[in-house]
């Protein structure tokens, strides 16, 4: 029997059940956001490359770049994160004196397809802008573990940190990035390229995180069983700043994530020309949809 053209490597179809699981996803998680301030926005597929470049460290090689018919220089979106930057920066207007926005949208990385992530897949994301006060961190965890519940993650498990810990250890970028890797390399391997990890293990909470666990227990979360502080968290992106969260399905410090974020004070001044502080999180909404299958 003959067989219609193929996809590319890393990019496929997605199947009726699968795209009512979807919907039933997004139906769970809106009210959640909606309740919590969050308003809907999109933004485009392709952006000019120089738009999205020198945001993601080493991961920039995985961008999609391509030319137009004039010359220009174009790219898929990486993440829904920097879009939200540009679109920020171009209405500064809506900062009144903060903008919670939704987003659910294809992104694009270059990168090795493998279980509950292909090349294009879609990611679902939720940021506030414009403020710089811990609870709006504090506003973030809760929606993520409430819409997590909503869409049946029982036991999943928020892991916080905080990066001006390792900012305040003297810890560089690539340091930071390799500790980054610890759940896939181990701790032996990390230790043999950052050096013995004694002083991380013997840190104490930072000011914003202990303010952001003493606010969430007072709203009824616990530590350890709705969120947890991992000392090694540190997410691999370039512009996060300080609060930095991943969602584990347990808690299991090297369980499958299937979400992460955190607070990138500096991205949005890239654009605007001025300091404008922001903090957010992002759903893959792929992998859920093989774990909830």
């Amino acid at each position: 029997m003959q067989k219609g053209p193929t996809t590319p490597k890393g990019f496929g179809d997605i199947m009726p059940l699968e795209v009512k699981t979807r919907r039933s996803m997004f139906m769970a998680i809106v009210p959640v956001l909606e309740k919590y301030g969050f308003e809907p926005l999109e933004t485009p597929t392709i952006e000019f490359a120089e738009t999205l470049l020198g945001k993601y460290g080493e991961d920039e090689k995985l961008i999609y770049q391509l030319t137009d018919k004039g010359g220009r220089r174009l790219a898929l979106r990486y993440d829904l994160t920097v879009p939200l930057a540009r679109f920020v920066a171009n209405n500064l207007g809506l900062l009144s004196p903060t903008f919670a926005r939704y987003q659910i949208g294809q992104v694009f990385r270059g990168d090795n397809p493998q279980k509950g992530r292909k090349r294009e897949f879609t990611q679902f994301d939720f940021d506030v802008v414009g403020s710089s006060d811990f609870q709006e961190d504090v506003k973030v965890v809760k929606a993520i573990v409430e819409s997590a519940r909503a869409i049946g993650l029982k036991n999943a498990i928020l892991q916080i940190n905080d990066r001006e810990i390792f900012d305040k250890l003297g810890l560089t970028k690539e340091q930071i990035i390799t500790i980054d890797k610890i759940d896939k390399i181990g701790k032996v391997e990390v230790e043999k390229k950052v050096g013995r990890l004694d002083s991380l293990e013997k840190a104490e909470k930072s000011e914003r995180l202990a303010n952001i666990v003493s606010e969430l227990e007072k709203a009824g979360l616990k530590e350890g069983a709705d969120f947890v502080w991992n000392k090694f968290l540190a997410r691999g992106l370039n512009y996060y700043t300080s609060t930095i969260f991943e969602l584990k399905l347990d808690k299991t410090p090297g369980g499958l994530s299937v979400g992460g974020g955190g607070r990138y004070d500096n991205l949005i001044g890239m654009f605007a020309g001025r300091p404008i502080p922001a903090v957010g999180f992002s759903y893959g909404i792929d992998r859920l949809i093989e774990l909830l299958a």
